[in-house]
This record gives structure tokens, sequence and C-alpha cells, in this order.
């Protein structure tokens, strides 16, 4: 899937000039936690919840014993106490915005909020915000899917290919090492791994192939210091 296909359209905007108050009760209002600042249908920056969390007006302003504000330095107090007291929305706002192409795959929107730590991104089209993928999306996402890519058939046969085919794509799964078997639905697996939680694994991906109604987990564990070999645990 793209960016364009779970993104929220129609993306609820301020402008950097709109007040902090305004942008506040807009969230509140809509139920949002974050506005993307356009400004001549530019984005020029992100307001969220955290950047209204210190402010003067509710005494959350931080401080500091002054041995360590002398250590922080003039530039930084300044800078806090302008977020802190500003009232204009170009003056809280996170100024650089990390955003994502419409025509960009749903690991690479992951991946950017992981990597900047971030619960939101805007979606772009050139330079026009056209979207905005939230947590939330995905989560709507992951409940889409299964009816979204559901086969057409699931017959025994299929069912072990998609198996098998699921298993080769994946780094931890020693695919040589275990057998695969299927009969009414039911998946069978057997065999050795050296790590306990590669069963659990091997486990999970046969219960998410489509048509499986059962899977049978007969792989054992060789404790690799011992050499002892633990039997699987019914259920």
């Amino acid at each position: 899937m793209k960016a364009s296909d779970v993104m929220t359209p129609n993306v609820i905007s301020v402008g950097s000039e709109t007040s902090v108050i305004d942008a506040a009760q807009l969230m509140l209002k809509r139920n949002i936690s974050g506005l993307p600042v356009i400004d001549g249908g530019r984005l020029v920056g992100i307001l969220t919840e955290g950047d209204l969390l210190r402010r003067t007006e509710t005494g959350t302003v931080r401080h500091r014993p002054r041995w360590l504000e002398f250590l922080v330095g003039p530039g930084k107090l300044a800078e806090e106490y302008a977020r802190a007291s500003g009232r204009k929305v170009h003056e809280v706002m996170t100024p650089y915005v990390h955003n994502i192409s419409e025509n960009a795959g749903l690991e690479e929107a992951v991946r950017t909020m992981e990597k900047h730590q971030v619960k939101r991104l805007p979606v772009v089209r050139g330079d026009t915000v056209v979207g905005i993928i939230t947590r939330a999306n995905l989560v709507r996402a992951l409940v889409n899917a299964p009816e979204q890519f559901k086969p057409r058939y699931s017959d025994d046969e299929d069912i072990r290919k998609r198996l098998v085919a699921e298993l080769q794509k994946q780094p931890w799964a020693p695919v040589g090492a275990v057998d695969v078997f299927v009969k009414d639905g039911v998946v069978t697996l057997s065999g050795a791994v050296m790590d306990d939680r590669q069963r659990e694994a091997l486990r999970i991906a046969a219960e998410n192939v489509v048509g499986v109604k059962e899977v049978d987990n007969q792989v054992v564990w060789i404790e690799p210091v011992s050499g002892m070999v633990v039997e699987a645990q019914p259920g």
C-alpha cells in the first residue's frame, strides 16, 4: 500500500500568523493532536500538542537551577521563553517538518516515523500538502488489510505453498530444518530449531496464512549449550 491509500485527505491546517489560542481551540474542536502550518500553499511547519506543553498560561514553563541556566546559555533560554510565551503559531511551531510523498510505501512512512520519533507525517504532492498520515491511519490499515488481500481460494496445497514462500522470505526461518504438512486446513509443523523464539514465530506465520484452520506445532527446540531437546508444549 502507498501513503495515498491510507492518508486522511482534506487536511485541517492553520497559517503561521494564526493565534496559538485559536489553533489550540481548533485542535480541541476537531479532536486532532497536530496541525500542519501552511503559508501560500507551502508547508512551513507543524504545531502539535507537544509544542503547547510548556506555556506561561498554565504555569508549566521549565525552571532550572541558576548554575544550570549558566551552562545552558542565554540563547537556549531565550528560545524556550519565546516558545512558552509566543502568541502566534510561527513562534511556537516546529519549523522543520518531516513529510512523505503520496506515492511512498507504508514501510517508508513507518521508518520515517520511527527514525524521527514523530506521530504524524504530512503527505505531499510536490510542494502541496494533500493529506496526513498518523498512527491511527496505520492502525486502520491494519484492520482493513486482511479482507483487502484475502485470496480467492485456499486449498491445502495452496496453503502450503504460500506458507513456505513466506518462510523463505524471513531471515530467521530455518526452512531446511522444518517440514510443513497441510491436510483439511490443518498445518502440521515438524523439525528442530536452535532458538525457542523461532518456534513461536513459525506458529504465527502459519496462522497468518488465509485458509488455515489450526496449527499443530511439533517443532522441537534444541538448547544450544546443553544440546537438550525441548519438546513442543500442547496448545
